[in-house]
């Protein structure tokens, strides 16, 4: 499928009246097993981007570069329609315009672009915001470096923390005035609250970060939710796995131990599409 299909496709998604939870992946083959189990969208979030791409925490230090990368590995896989975490856009306005263009030939389908102070700068603490202008600026210009129409681009807001409602709803309506085709709202805790700001959002799809577990799909869809992230799972597990895998060759477990939980050589085959390389082979190689 070609990166338009999946972008599309995904703006279909978001036109429906249903609120989904995206697969959360992370590289190829988390990216495989979830389209064939039946998922058509993916988010690669960036704290998850950062820990496999770099081994760090999110705290602003994985570059542009390794996460279109990282991107780029998964959408390559798959047909997923990846939606992806790109943080501040990576600078001011004119690198938010050069995000999206290095992110779209990666092959994503949405980036959202948020308006967070990042890097942390020296002698603060907690989370800042940029101004409600600078970030119309490089939501304007993430516009702008679209090369693709069919791209989405999601404006996030992390005002809700910070500024309260009223600050939030302010952001909400000043993003949408840029043109955006979904808005990204994290802190959120009530239906009202959501109400409220799809109300400013003016019929924009909104997109939740890890709403509380009270505030169910069903519910959310009624309010203009379309998509509703809630954690990485796969990540998790994939962690932990690792951890006890290394601990029997390590001695520090028994292998009997782990032996229930590793994966079978056919699961492994999905994971890595043999049987379709096979096939390539007898056809192209013999």
């Amino acid at each position: 499928m070609l990166p338009t299909e999946r972008r599309e496709r995904l703006r279909a998604q978001l036109a429906k009246p249903e609120c989904i939870q995206p697969a959360s992946v992370f590289d190829p083959l988390s990216a495989r097993m979830a389209e064939r189990l039946g998922f058509e969208t993916a988010v690669l979030a960036g704290s998850v981007a950062s820990a496999v791409a770099v081994g760090v925490p999110d705290v602003g230090l994985i570059t542009l570069t390794e996460l279109a990368e990282t991107a780029r590995r998964i959408t390559r896989a798959s047909d997923l329609g990846l939606v992806v975490d790109a943080d501040h856009g990576y600078g001011n306005a004119l690198n938010a315009r050069r995000t999206v263009r290095e992110l779209e030939d990666a092959g994503v389908s949405a980036l959202t672009i948020e308006d967070t102070e990042l890097p942390q700068a020296y002698g603060t603490t907690g989370e800042r915001l940029i101004s409600a202008a600078e970030a119309q600026g490089k939501l304007r210009a993430a516009l702008d470096g679209r090369q693709d129409t069919a791209t989405v681009i999601v404006g996030r807001t992390h005002a809700m923390r910070s500024k309260g409602l009223e600050g939030a709803v302010g952001r909400v309506r000043a993003y949408a005035s840029c043109g955006v085709d979904a808005l990204f709202l994290v802190g959120v805790s009530t239906l009202e609250e959501v109400e409220a700001l799809a109300e400013a959002a003016g019929g924009l799809p909104l997109v939740l970060g890890n709403p509380p577990a009270a505030l169910d799909d069903a519910s959310l869809a009624e309010r203009g939710v379309r998509l509703a992230f809630r954690g990485h799972p796969a990540f998790l597990a994939m962690v932990q796995a690792v951890r006890e895998g290394l601990e029997a060759q390590a001695g520090l477990r028994s292998a009997e131990d782990i032996a229930g939980r590793l994966a079978t050589p056919e699961l492994l085959a999905e994971a890595t599409a043999a049987a379709d390389h096979a096939r390539w082979a007898e056809e192209f190689l013999r």
